[in-house]
């Protein structure tokens, strides 16, 4: 059908049909990253509809990510955010390169401290014991999107902190370096807000959401050996994983 015509006796609601063309039109690049979108009388003029509809596929399509809202000015097109699948194990780099996307490295830190209570729990080991810890900021295309926090034990922190931590990934250091083959890793998802230390890293304002992710990576016999807390940008950057139903179901009766 023509671009702007819509399908009055469709099963399919008229707002709907106009978020999906305006998201298609945003996918091919017809509406690029930061360009305006045209304004609500516009999309009204230019679909027939009323304002209220109008406002309905916004709606959904900012629910989306794909468009945000400046009050006064308008809406424009998000720019897309760069993902992760984490249904398997891969360093950020890793991921990313293999993606076409330019990863840099700004390393603040790397000494050895005493494990908290906390980081001794999660790489059992005893409370006080020497750690290594490090601290990055990971860039993409040379924006700041992560902030990265790791403690790995001291046998394996000496070889990390002697390595190119600007360049490449710690699981790959680990393996490659420290020939340590890695095994599995435990992850805990959440959002908090900007705190002072992620505002000056991520470059982000003061109480701004920021995604969590607590990671726990184990070598091939199950040893825990890189613990992590890695601050994600909302606005730039999201994980994705998924789950599938029948093994879930397999599994479940096997257990029962």
């Amino acid at each position: 059908m023509p671009p702007n015509n819509l399908v009055p006796l469709s099963p399919q609601p008229l707002y709907l049909q106009i978020k999906d063309t305006l998201r298609a039109r945003i996918l091919d690049g017809t509406y690029p990253p930061h360009s305006q979108m045209p304004s609500e009388h516009a999309l009204c003029a230019m679909f027939s509809v009323s304002r209220i509809t109008v406002r309905q596929a916004l709606g959904d399509l900012q629910k989306e990510g794909l468009v945000f809202r400046l009050h006064g000015k308008g809406t424009f097109v998000s720019k897309p955010k760069a993902f992760q699948n984490v249904t398997w194990l891969q360093g950020f780099a890793e991921a990313m390169s293999s993606m076409g996307y330019e990863i840099v490295n700004e390393l603040r830190s790397v000494r050895p401290v005493k494990a908290s209570r906390h980081v001794a729990e999660r790489l059992k080991l005893a409370e006080g014991a020497s750690v290594f810890e490090i601290h990055r900021v990971r860039l993409l295309n040379r924006e700041p999107v992560s902030l990265e926090l790791t403690w790995v034990p001291e046998s394996i922190g000496k070889r990390i902190a002697n390595a190119d931590l600007v360049t490449r990934d710690i699981f790959l250091i680990i393996e490659n370096d420290c020939g340590v083959p890695l095994g599995h890793a435990d992850l805990s998802i959440d959002a908090i807000l900007a705190d002072d230390d992620i505002v000056e890293a991520l470059r982000v304002e003061e109480g701004s959401p920021v995604l969590r992710i607590e990671r726990l990576t184990h070598d091939a016999q199950g040893h825990p050996i890189d613990y992590e807390y890695l601050y994600f940008r909302g606005d730039a950057f999201q994980y994705r994983l998924r789950t599938d139903r029948q093994k879930t179901r397999t599994r479940a009766r096997k257990t029962s």
